[in-house]
């Protein structure tokens, strides 16, 4: 199976918290790395040095959606936090929705949260590719 990963993050969020967060929503899903096709996340993380790090890392192709585009997409776990910071209610939910070209059924891991030894939040999101 091939799938679209969905990274949203607090500014600053160091590479291992991110490695974290994303080999535990693989875990539960059952996944290894090698599954992984994209990374997607909002425009605003364009420039995140562990976002690109990660990416570089596994390596895969990453994208950036932008508020708008991400807003569009139906996702089952919206938040209002989220909308007030970014733009759009849902990051990673939306963007692994969009990168993997699927509606909500596809989601494999809706919303796993993770809080790193820094500090720092880190939210996955895993669909199946179409």
């Amino acid at each position: 199976m091939k799938v679209a990963v969905g990274i949203g993050c607090d500014r600053g969020t160091s590479l291992a918290t991110l490695e974290a967060a994303l080999s535990q929503a693989l875990a539960e899903a059952g996944l290894s790395s090698e599954a992984i096709v994209l990374l997607a996340s909002i425009t605003l993380k364009a420039d995140e040095p562990g976002l690109l790090a990660l990416a570089a890392r596994l390596p895969c192709e990453i994208r950036f959606y932008s508020p708008e585009e991400l807003a569009a997409v139906p996702v089952p776990h919206p938040s209002e936090v989220v909308r007030r910071h970014t733009g759009t209610p849902s990051v990673a939910e939306a963007a692994a929705l969009l990168a993997a070209g699927v509606g909500m059924e596809a989601l494999i891991v809706e919303k796993h949260r993770y809080r790193g030894p820094d500090g720092r939040n880190a939210t996955v999101s895993i669909a199946r590719m179409s």
